[in-house]
């Protein structure tokens, strides 16, 4: 048989063909792996920083935390009573902690760890709001300030379009720019992987500009 078609066929079963897509690709010899390599790239949408102006750098910003307990959840500057909170070294806060790796990262001025290091204990439940002002003090002693952010927060909880405008509020008050220039956005994993069950995770991109 040279393939299942004729397996099928051979075996008294209809075999009907049916229009396909020629990027599915089929893995059959040595080499074809390359192939289907290149067509998923093609369709992939990686996170990248946007497209900026003269004077401006654009960074990303990723971070996760595990469920933990003892306290209230603390995501996006804000406290969320009645969930648990989120483990760290400072208060967990996911969404913060991501927005400054971004700002930083934009500037090529290191990352919260270099910043605020995890093994000085100064910095246990530190609040990250204190440590955001932090980091936009470091930008501008380098001659930059925030210019935009863009947060979103991947959680099967909370629910963050209630507060979404009040979080919002809160990072453009703790970066020190309008509320207009800040986007929020919330959204689930469907279940799946750690931001399903086991935590929260935010991804952040941020553009700064000359002060």
């Amino acid at each position: 048989m040279t393939d299942e078609a004729a397996a099928f066929g051979a075996a008294g079963v209809v075999v009907h063909a049916v229009a396909g897509d020629p990027g599915n690709q089929k893995l059959t010899e040595p080499g074809d792996e390359t192939l289907v390599a290149g067509v998923l790239a093609s369709r992939s949408l990686p996170l990248v920083a946007p497209a900026v102006g003269d004077g401006q750098r654009a960074g990303i910003g990723f971070d996760a935390h595990r469920f933990s307990e003892g306290g209230a959840l603390r995501l996006g500057g804000l406290e969320f009573a009645g969930e648990p909170r989120l483990a760290g070294h400072s208060d967990g806060d996911a969404g913060l902690h991501a927005v400054i790796d971004a700002l930083l990262g934009a500037a090529a001025a290191g990352d919260i760890g270099s910043l605020f290091p995890p093994d000085q204990a100064r910095w246990r439940d530190a609040d990250s709001g204190e440590l955001l002002r932090g980091a936009v003090s470091t930008l501008q002693a380098a001659g930059w300030r925030p210019a935009s952010v863009d947060l979103t927060i991947v959680a099967a909880r909370p629910t963050i379009a209630p507060r979404r405008d009040e979080m919002a509020a809160r990072l453009a008050e703790l970066c020190g720019i309008d509320a207009g220039a800040i986007g929020v956005k919330g959204t689930t994993s469907d279940g799946l992987g750690f931001a399903g069950a086991e935590g929260i995770a935010a991804f952040a991109v941020a553009v700064i500009a000359r002060a």
